[in-house]
């Protein structure tokens, strides 16, 4: 029997309870027992990071040195170009060889706007979607043939996440934590305390290192 592996990608800027908690309920409710936080680089949907990437990596580590749940995976920092999601993946099955259940942990938010990822018909094949939930987005996709190709995957059994290599998708049911990064580097800019929002070690890290301070021109 293997152990499901899930991937979770993201910008990360910086890493926050957002982030963190709903993946660790996630862990708890599917029997998850490793989850890789891979940071993307370059971002292809999205304005660029405003941290460095040795930065945005060492808030991640920080973040995940008592939560033995998480690793670090790298890979997509050291690449100069666009993060495409499909080859990652493709990249990670070659790895963990045919028959490791593997799957990529994405929001609501991102499942709507699926099929309009770089080669995303071929992520599938390659592992299984966990979909965290956010209120206020549908359930359903704008098209009917990605809603066909939605319903044909989806699964309401966490065991098929276990049992199958791929090829499901499942929609979690994860509590919602209202923070963003957007919002705590506004706050931070107005020097508001974000204290309840991101862990402690990751705040003492930015406020050491000058991060999402106003610009000083």
């Amino acid at each position: 029997m293997h152990s499901l592996q899930a991937l979770y990608g993201g910008t990360f800027d910086p890493i926050h309870y957002g982030h963190l908690k709903p993946v660790e309920i996630l862990a708890n409710q599917i029997g998850l027992q490793c989850v890789t936080i891979m940071p993307n680089n370059v971002p292809p949907h999205r304005p660029q990071p405003e941290a460095t990437p040795a930065q945005r990596k060492q808030m991640l580590e920080l973040a995940i040195a008592d939560k033995p749940l998480f690793v670090l995976d790298e890979r997509e920092l050291r690449r100069n170009s666009p993060s495409y999601t499909a080859q990652t993946l493709e990249e990670w099955r070659r790895e963990q060889g045919p028959e490791k259940p593997l799957a990529f942990i994405i929001g609501q938010d991102s499942l709507l706007n699926f099929p309009s990822w770089y080669q995303y018909e071929t992520i599938l094949d390659n592992s299984h979607l966990i979909v965290c939930r956010r209120p206020g987005y549908p359930l359903a996709m704008k098209e009917e043939r990605h809603q066909l190709w939605l319903e044909q995957h989806l699964t309401y059994q966490s065991e098929d996440l276990h049992n199958q290599p791929a090829g499901k998708i499942y929609l979690a049911e994860t509590p919602w934590f209202d923070i963003s990064a957007t919002l705590i580097r506004q706050r931070l800019q107005q020097g508001l305390p974000c204290d309840e929002m991101l862990p402690m070690p990751v705040l003492r890290y930015i406020q050491q290192q000058g991060l999402y301070q106003k610009s000083s021109n």
